[in-house]
């Protein structure tokens, strides 16, 4: 069996019990890279494979798992946070579907919600914002035309916005064009729930700055909307 594990946000201790038994109990791990904290691979077995996904094409992947599912070894895929929020894992499944290769997933603990745990804050608060936008800037991956950040904008919805820390300059002006205004609460969280986290309040108008001022340029997560000025740091 193939295992897609989330391996949550950070922190060792935030994954999933059952993803914790499913890693201690695997043959060959494969992790993906930095983003995945390193602790977790102290709790594999003795003698178990590690393989760092990172350095690896979605073929080399294929094959290792491939050749542990012909000598019956159990993989896990260890993924950030949870699996199904940019974690690419369909392709992998589309690999092992045609190949026959049976696997389940096990869910993780999103860095979306670390982030609100960092900045102790509720995204869904009554009267100001009932609903979540989880997306990102349009980069390598393109973000179809009805659901770019212009359009989701336009709710004045709480938005968290992942994969676009290089892009804050552009991403304040496709916020405003959308609707937001310049003065719109906003935070910046940097690794969320590591012991490198570091977590900024500022607005839309002044998240390039911000992150400048911090020499945050990846790994972070945005949040955007009036819930921000309720958290504990705003």
């Amino acid at each position: 069996m193939v295992h897609i594990v989330g391996a949550g946000p950070g922190a060792e201790d935030l994954i999933t019990v059952r993803g914790l038994r499913l890693l201690k109990q695997a043959d060959i791990v494969i992790y993906a890279g930095s983003l995945v904290n390193p602790g977790l691979l102290k709790e594999t077995k003795q003698g178990a494979v590690i393989y760092d996904s990172a350095k690896m094409t979605l073929e080399q992947v294929m094959e290792v798992i491939e050749q542990a599912w012909k000598e019956q070894k159990e993989v896990v895929r260890l993924h950030t946070g949870d699996p199904c929020l940019y974690g690419a894992i369909r392709e992998q499944m589309d690999a092992m579907d045609k190949l026959g290769i049976t696997y389940d997933i096990c869910p993780g603990v999103s860095s979306f919600c670390g982030t609100a745990a960092a900045l102790q804050m509720e995204y869904t608060l009554p009267g100001i914002s009932q609903s979540v936008i989880i997306t990102r800037m349009a980069g390598r991956t393109p973000v179809p035309e009805r659901e770019s950040i212009r359009q989701f904008a336009s709710h004045q919805a709480t938005m968290v916005i992942f994969l676009s820390t290089g892009m804050l300059k552009e991403l304040s002006k496709e916020l405003m064009a959308g609707g937001y205004s310049p003065d719109t609460p906003a935070a910046i969280v940097y690794k969320a729930t590591w012991k490198e986290e570091e977590k900024y309040i500022c607005t839309v108008g002044t998240l390039a700055q911000t992150a400048k001022e911090h020499n945050i340029t990846k790994t972070a997560l945005m949040i955007i909307g009036e819930a921000v000025t309720h958290s504990n740091y705003a």
